[in-house]
């Protein structure tokens, strides 16, 4: 019988089958198991700094710049020969960047609006405040807000995400001819409505407490020290699950790429002017000035009772961030008939609302069918 020789050059495994020599092999899968967890390890603490530090976060959608201003970006999305009333996109400005509205390809509310009909679409990109910037009040905000409009045209759907919704509301209480729709989503108008954590906490903390965050961030409002605190309202999920997922998944590319897809804009924050951010948590959710038409902006006291046009409001069932009773009461400052208002409560919590995938699939394309059809059913919005 022909036996085949090994080549001089390979060294066959030897046969470990006999229990002499199981020590042996009990030894070797012991230093391969060793050389793997060690390299599992180096994978893990290369992708956690990856994720802390090292993803700059990008808007998902092509787009072109319509104008820079020192408080904000103002992208244009609107498809060629786009006709209409433009919808201006409000993204929140509490900490975050306006990743949250343009998210990720095949993931995202910009590209949910496009989709179903929004087609003369726009997004305030916000800029991270700087030095200079600390005295800046609301005002200057609602004032590049109002340049955004009226480079626009001067007349404007208006889709006010979370903190982009009282902005959104103060603009149309100001101006409400410039406004033909408004779509409020998470956005805490009535921050006295309901009983949230949030909301328990800005009660329960004296002012001179956020003062003092002030004064330690140089006269702003660092994003570093306000993501600490959103951390800390759910410390198990982000100082001890998120770790253990990321290490069970370190092999899994689809579970990475989401991850890191969420990272991009989760651990990227934008530093707030001092100036603003206290005025924002006293007179707003400390006083609740605007719900009880006590507000002054741009000159004037805000009346959200002059708010008259065509209204959708959006909140989450499990939203701790701005309880959907914050979000529903609304309805019963404005002075849009009530035939005129959609309402709707989703599941879910705060940042599904603008990001997740169900609401995303589930309610923005009515709500997009609704901004569409109000061209076809114009209506003044109210006295200038």
């Amino acid at each position: 019988m022909c036996m085949a020789k090994s080549a001089p050059h390979e060294n066959p495994a030897p046969t470990l089958n006999v229990p002499f020599f199981w020590p042996v092999q009990l030894a070797a899968d012991m230093v391969k198991q060793g050389l793997e967890l060690a390299a599992r390890n180096v994978r893990f603490a290369a992708e956690e700094e990856r994720l802390r530090h090292g993803l700059a976060p990008r808007l998902a959608t092509e787009h072109s710049v319509r104008l820079r201003l020192r408080t904000l970006t103002l992208c244009d999305y609107s498809a060629t020969g786009a006709a209409g009333t433009p919808t201006l996109v409000i993204a929140p400005y509490a900490g975050h960047t306006s990743m949250i509205a343009d998210y990720h390809d095949g993931q995202s509310l910009i590209q949910t609006l496009r989709a179903n009909g929004v087609d003369h679409l726009f997004l305030t990109d916000w800029h991270s405040a700087t030095a200079d910037m600390k005295d800046l009040e609301v005002d200057q905000y609602l004032a590049g807000l109002l340049a955004c409009i009226d480079d626009l045209g001067g007349h404007v759907n208006l889709v006010g995400l979370c903190q982009g919704g009282w902005m959104a509301a103060m603009l149309t209480a100001r101006f409400p001819a410039k406004v033909a729709a408004l779509v409020l989503a998470g956005a805490p108008v009535d921050t006295h409505a309901g009983n949230g954590p949030l909301l328990r906490m800005v009660r329960e903390t004296p002012l001179a407490f956020y003062e003092d965050l002030v004064a330690s961030g140089g006269g702003l409002m660092r994003g570093a020290l306000m993501l600490a605190g959103w951390k800390n309202m759910h410390p198990g999920q982000h100082y001890i699950e998120e770790h253990i997922d990321l290490y069970e998944h370190i092999d899994d590319p689809v579970w990475l790429a989401k991850t890191e897809s969420f990272e991009r804009w989760y651990e990227s924050t934008l530093d707030l002017p001092g100036r603003w951010y206290l005025q924002v948590i006293d007179q707003l959710f400390k006083r609740n000035l605007l719900a009880r038409g006590e507000y002054s902006a741009l000159g004037r006291t805000l009346d959200i009772g002059t708010i008259a046009c065509p209204l959708y409001l959006l909140a989450g069932d499990r939203d701790d961030i701005t309880p959907h009773e914050q979000a529903m009461a609304t309805a019963r400052l404005v002075g849009t008939p009530k035939h005129a208002i959609r309402a709707r409560i989703v599941p879910g919590g705060h940042i599904g609302l603008f990001m997740g995938a169900r609401t995303l699939k589930e309610a923005w394309p009515e709500i997009a069918a609704w901004i569409a059809g109000q061209d076809a059913h114009p209506r003044r919005a109210g006295r200038g």
